[in-house]
């Protein structure tokens, strides 16, 4: 078993935009229940079902299978809740960290995301100057939320980086 330890924030500006594209994703939800999620994604190469438990602060168990690309479609279009959710991600080093930067499509169009996952959850995180608000502990920056209630829906969704209704 994987224990994810990840944070999230904003992104406040485009200065950690690089000169080569980022990888896209499309990734579906089966289940979205808070205490446990199960997400079909496709993208870089590969298709992941992966299984992921109820969170204990900035952690929470992760169970990632590898499976035919042809079945990961399948799951996609007929099994999985829709709107998909669709990015780009791309992967920024910064102060010998990897951040992945989200840049969402679709419905989620205009909502940025930068990530951090770490070793530890008392691991000191330099911020980059490209990082805002810090999102970890609300939920409705989490991916499951989006493909329930997609960004561009937000009751004050006006373009921005506001927060949505918590539902």
């Amino acid at each position: 078993m994987h224990i994810e330890i990840e944070r999230k924030f904003l992104v406040s500006s485009d200065a950690w935009r690089p000169a080569h594209g980022g990888i896209r994703y499309r990734q579906g939800y089966l289940c979205t229940d808070p205490q446990r999620t199960v997400r079909v994604r496709v993208g870089g190469g590969s298709a992941i079902l992966a299984v992921k438990g109820e969170g204990d602060g900035l952690s929470r168990p992760e169970f990632e299978f590898p499976i035919p690309a042809a079945d990961a479609e399948e799951l996609l279009a007929r099994c999985c809740l829709q709107p998909l959710v669709e990015k780009y991600r791309y992967r920024i080093p910064y102060a010998g960290l990897l951040w992945e930067i989200d840049e969402f499509l679709g419905a989620n169009r205009g909502l940025f995301l930068a990530e951090i996952e770490l070793e530890r959850v008392d691991q000191p995180v330099p911020l980059p100057p490209w990082v805002g608000a810090e999102v970890t502990a609300d939920p409705r920056y989490y991916n499951a939320y989006l493909a329930r209630h997609p960004y561009a829906e937000w009751a004050d969704h006006d373009g921005g980086q506001q927060p949505g209704p918590l539902l």
